[in-house]
């Protein structure tokens, strides 16, 4: 299939861009399953977030469709709202429990 991209990604394949989404997704799914603190946690979250529009917008350019960079630019509002969220219950939690471990969210059930 015959690329429709921009000179700028003539001189990197997209092969570099997939490995480098790759990567950051690995070293985010990694950060969830073993930091103990919610805000690493969280953190690492954005990070696999990110990962996957880099995937979204380098796609989307290297085959000259905006359907990925419209729904990178939907993504980032979605998270937006999920930083502003996950912020506000970190704090609370953070407030009552005098920790931000994940270990003690066990005593929030109810």
């Amino acid at each position: 299939m015959e690329s429709t991209a921009p000179e700028i990604f003539s001189a990197i394949p997209l092969t570099h861009y997939i490995l480098l989404s790759a990567a950051l997704f690995v070293v985010g799914l990694i950060g969830v399953m073993t930091r103990k603190s919610i805000i690493i946690v969280f953190m690492c979250i954005e990070i696999m977030l990110n990962a996957a529009n880099l995937m979204l917008t380098s796609t989307s350019a290297y085959y000259g469709n905006p359907g990925g960079q419209i729904m990178v630019f939907f993504t980032m509002a979605v998270a937006a709202a999920e930083v502003a969220v996950g912020l506000a219950i970190i704090v609370m939690v953070y407030k009552n429990l005098k920790s931000t471990n994940i270990d003690v969210f066990n005593k929030l059930k109810g």
